[in-house]
C-alpha cells in the first residue's frame, strides 16, 4: 500500500473550483479520464455513502462504494473507500484507503492537491489517468468560472 499525491493549480476561485469539480455533469466530464462512463451516485454530505460507478467491459455498473468521511466546502473532502462493487455484490477492502482533496486559495487561482492511497497494482495505472483527469479538470473549471 501506497500514498500517492498530484497536484495542480486551476485559473479559478477555490469555491467555484470546489463547486464544479462535484457538480454531476462536471464531474462526469472530468473522471472520464478514469473510466468514460465515469459517474457517481449519493450525495456529497459528510456521513453519507456514495458508490463511484461506471460500466464495467459487459456494460454492467461497477466501481466502488465509499464514505464522505469529512467535508469542508471550498477546502476539504476526505473519502473513506470502503471497497468495490460488482454486479450488484459488495466486497469489503482489507485495508482503509483514503483519497483526499485539498484546495487552497492562491491569489485569484486554486492549487487543488489529491492524496490518496492505493495498491501497488494500481500505482502505474494512477500515473496515467491522474495527471490527465487534473488538467480536464482545470479546463472545465477555467471554461465555467
Amino acid at each position: 500500500m501506497q500514498k500517492i499525491s498530484y497536484q495542480i493549480e486551476i485559473n479559478c476561485p477555490r469555491d467555484k473550483v470546489f463547486s464544479l469539480m462535484l457538480d454531476k455533469e462536471h464531474y462526469r466530464e472530468w473522471t472520464a479520464e478514469f473510466n468514460p462512463t465515469s459517474q457517481y451516485e449519493g450525495t456529497w454530505e459528510e456521513g453519507s455513502r456514495i458508490l463511484f460507478l461506471g460500466e464495467n467491459e459487459d456494460g454492467e455498473k461497477a466501481g466502488m462504494y465509499s464514505l464522505v468521511e469529512k467535508i469542508e466546502a471550498g477546502k476539504l473532502i476526505s473519502i473513506k473507500h470502503l471497497g468495490m462493487l460488482d454486479k450488484g455484490e459488495e466486497t469489503p477492502f482489507e485495508a482503509e484507503l483514503y483519497e483526499n482533496y485539498y484546495l487552497e486559495e492562491k491569489n485569484d487561482s486554486t492549487i487543488l492537491k489529491v492524496e490518496m492511497d492505493t495498491e501497488d497494482d494500481w500505482i502505474k495505472y494512477f500515473e496515467k489517468t491522474w495527471p490527465k483527469a487534473l488538467q480536464k479538470l482545470k479546463e472545465v473549471c477555467e471554461e465555467n468560472c
